[in-house]
C-alpha cells in the first residue's frame, strides 16, 4: 500500500463521502463541541514501566466542562470507584477501593505516585474530549511540517458500530516531540467521533489501547450522578 503525506493528499472515501485530511480533525472537534454529556464501557489498556498491562473495563458517565465517574466492571480492578469533578474536593478524585479491607474511601492527587503508579495519564486527561485534541495537536503540526502520513484502513465493525479506520505515521525521531510513532484510530461513520484508537512507540510497540463500547451521548446526566452520596455508588 502507498502512504500518502497529509500535506498534499486531498481526498479520500470515509463512508460515502469523501474525506479532506485538513479538515478531518476540525470536524471531530466540532462533533464533540455539540456533546454535552455521555456514558460508554471504556475499554483501556496501557503500557507502564515497559509492561503491557491487562485490559481495563469501565462503566463511565462524563459530563462537560470536566465531571468524570468511573466504575470498573471487570478483573482485575472490578468494584472500584472513581470520582473527579473540577474544582471540588481540593481537586483530588475520590476512590472507592473494594479489594482492600472489605472496601476503604481514600482522595488521591490525580497525579501523585499511588494514583500514576500503574497508569500512564491522570483522570484529569480521561474522556473523548481530551483523547480529540491529543490527536489533533499531533495531526496538525505535521500537517504544517508536512511531516506525517496517512492511509485508509477500510470500513470496520467496532463495538457493533461501523467505523472508518485510518493510520497515521510520525516521525521515528524523538526529538521531533511528536506524541508517538504511529495511530490507528477507528472513527465512527455517524457521529464522527474516535471509538478505538491504538497508540504505538518508537519501536512500534502497543503503549495504549482505548476504546469506547455503547456510547451514549447526551443522556441527560446531572450533577447527581457526580454526587458521592449518590446511593448507587459506595463512596459513603
Amino acid at each position: 500500500m502507498i502512504l500518502l503525506p497529509l500535506a498534499v493528499a486531498s481526498t479520500s472515501t470515509y463512508g460515502k463521502e469523501k474525506i479532506d485530511p485538513e479538515n478531518w480533525i476540525s470536524g471531530m472537534k466540532e462533533a464533540y463541541a455539540k456533546i454535552d454529556n455521555y456514558t460508554a464501557i471504556f475499554h483501556k489498556q496501557e503500557r507502564v514501566n515497559g509492561k503491557l498491562n491487562e485490559e481495563e473495563t469501565i462503566f463511565i458517565k462524563f459530563k462537560k466542562p470536566f465531571k468524570i465517574y468511573m466504575r470498573w466492571a471487570q478483573d482485575p480492578y472490578k468494584g472500584r470507584e472513581a470520582l473527579y469533578v473540577e474544582g471540588w474536593n481540593g481537586n483530588r478524585m475520590m476512590i472507592y477501593e473494594s479489594r482492600v479491607m472489605g472496601g476503604v474511601r481514600v482522595n488521591l492527587d490525580p497525579n501523585g505516585f499511588i494514583a500514576m503508579k500503574s497508569n500512564r495519564h491522570p483522570i484529569t486527561d480521561s474522556g473523548i474530549g481530551n483523547l480529540v485534541n491529543l490527536i489533533g495537536d499531533n495531526f496538525i503540526r505535521g500537517i504544517k511540517t508536512g511531516e506525517i502520513e496517512f492511509e485508509e484502513r477500510g470500513e470496520e465493525t467496532v463495538y457493533d458500530r461501523k467505523t472508518k479506520k485510518v493510520e497515521i505515521i510520525f516521525p521515528r525521531d524523538k526529538a521531533k516531540g511528536y506524541y508517538c510513532c504511529r495511530a490507528l484510530i477507528n472513527i465512527d461513520v455517524e457521529n464522527n467521533l474516535p471509538l478505538k484508537v491504538q497508540i504505538y512507540d518508537l519501536h512500534n510497540l502497543l503503549i495504549e489501547n482505548y476504546g469506547y463500547e455503547d456510547l451514549k451521548l447526551n443522556v441527560g446526566l446531572t450533577d447527581t450522578d457526580f454526587d458521592p452520596e449518590n446511593p448507587e455508588y459506595k463512596f459513603y
